[in-house]
């Protein structure tokens, strides 16, 4: 049983490397989501002020 997921896009996550999912949260934005949580943005925003000081 595929349970649904059979035609869902997915995209890796920038920061982690991680394969993720199409969510219907995301249905507006899917373009421009290219971290797989919340946890893993912040990082990459982290990660980006750090190499700036």
């Amino acid at each position: 049983m595929s349970g649904g997921r059979q035609g869902k896009p997915r995209k890796t996550c920038v920061t982690c490397g991680r394969e993720f999912e199409w969510r219907k949260k995301w249905e507006r934005d899917w373009e421009r989501v290219v971290h797989c949580s919340e946890r893993c943005a912040r990082a990459a925003r982290s990660a980006r002020r750090a190499k700036r000081s």
